[in-house]
């Protein structure tokens, strides 16, 4: 596979985990907010708060990993730019 690939690969992995941890931080908090529970576990499409916390995490642990592996796959192209951009006149 070649390197435009796999970048393409990793940033369609880096979009979808984005929306998955900005959804899962809207549901937990707006519709399981923290606090006193009312009559037993909340639960938001039949999943209770700890299991969209999971999601929540596992999504931004990868995230993370995703990003780093986008940083070493471009660190040419960046320290390049910083030195043309911050190049002394």
């Amino acid at each position: 596979m070649d390197k435009v690939k796999i970048n393409y690969f990793i940033d369609i992995l880096l979009v979808i985990s984005f929306i998955v941890v900005a959804i899962t931080s809207l549901i937990l908090f707006f519709f399981l907010p923290s606090g006193v529970r009312q009559a037993g576990y909340h639960t938001f499409w039949g999943m209770t708060k700890h299991t969209w916390g999971e999601i929540h995490s596992i999504s931004g642990f990868s995230m993370l990993a995703l990003s780093l592996v986008h940083i070493i796959l471009h660190f040419k192209w960046l320290t390049t730019m910083s030195k043309t951009t911050f190049k002394k006149k």
